[in-house]
């Protein structure tokens, strides 16, 4: 029998502080919750957590990947009602997370490892999924041959990054007017 060196690992400290993320960076803001606020809440050392996570941005990435990773399966339908339909959703996850989200894209500007796994991780799947949308679209003749899939996909996320970082409504409204402005501007 092989005997393991250490301390045993505690699989109830991932959990315990991805919840502890998540529940005080709802509470007060990313800024204003420490690495020992984390560990207090979690009733875990520092080693813990990072034997985990390299930092608190990661961290708390994970912890909000918990909700707002959630992206709903490909559906079949015209372009104009999935791409709604995607948008609807995301936006009501964003809407909940926005503070914690639009803290760590500005962690993210000030961490280059950061920003890379934030691209990598939170930003480029939603991306490839708007562009597999429009893709599938464009094989099917629903859209033009020519139409511009990466300026499309672009539109549509600085369009929802801008207005949450306004703290501007996204809703199904919105998300309906952006999905009918960006397939017509861009056919």
């Amino acid at each position: 029998m092989d005997k393991v060196l250490g301390r045993p690992r505690d699989d109830a400290a991932g959990p315990a502080l991805l919840s502890a993320a998540r529940r005080l960076v709802s509470e007060r803001g990313y800024q204003r919750v420490s690495i020992q606020n984390l560990l207090d809440e979690a009733g875990v050392g520092r080693q813990t957590l990072y034997r985990r996570w390299p930092s608190k941005a990661e961290l708390v990435l994970d912890a909000f990947l918990d909700s707002a990773g959630r992206i709903p399966a490909v559906t079949e339908g015209p372009i104009l009602e999935v791409l709604t339909r995607f948008l609807t959703h995301l936006f009501a996850n964003l809407n909940e997370d926005g503070p914690a989200l639009r803290s760590l894209m500005a962690s993210a500007q000030e961490d280059a490892k950061f920003l890379a796994s934030f691209r990598e991780r939170f930003l480029q799947p939603r991306a490839k999924i708007v562009k597999s949308f429009l893709e599938q679209a464009v094989k099917r003749s629903e859209l033009n041959e020519n139409f511009d899939v990466d300026t499309a996909s672009d539109m549509i996320h600085g369009a929802f990054w801008y207005r949450m970082l306004l703290g501007r409504p996204l809703d199904a409204a919105f998300a309906t007017k952006l999905t009918a402005a960006v397939l017509k501007v861009t056919e």
